[in-house]
């Protein structure tokens, strides 16, 4: 998955810089539609991958604010006086 996503992400950094290449010497259109395709690619297929690869096997309750994460943050604060 790793690989798959350097890849991806080195073949859409490509398009980038060749749709720029294309629209500023040769045609301006398809130089907007590589960019364009490569946009949404970054946006639909990297973006998705890369989220699903960086958070497998954490568990989403601890990064969300709840009555229990609130109280423990509360606790935390009122050890350590030191920082304020």
């Amino acid at each position: 998955m790793k690989r798959l996503i350097q890849i991806l992400f080195v073949l859409l950094l490509v398009a980038f810089i060749g749709g720029f290449v294309i629209k500023s010497f040769f045609n301006n259109t398809l130089g907007d539609r590589i960019i364009g395709i490569a946009v949404l690619a970054s946006s639909f297929l990297l973006m998705p991958m890369f989220i699903y690869h960086r958070s497998k096997g954490k568990k989403i309750e601890d990064y969300m604010l709840t009555k229990g994460n609130i109280d423990k943050m509360n606790e935390k604060t009122g050890k350590n006086p030191d920082n304020q």
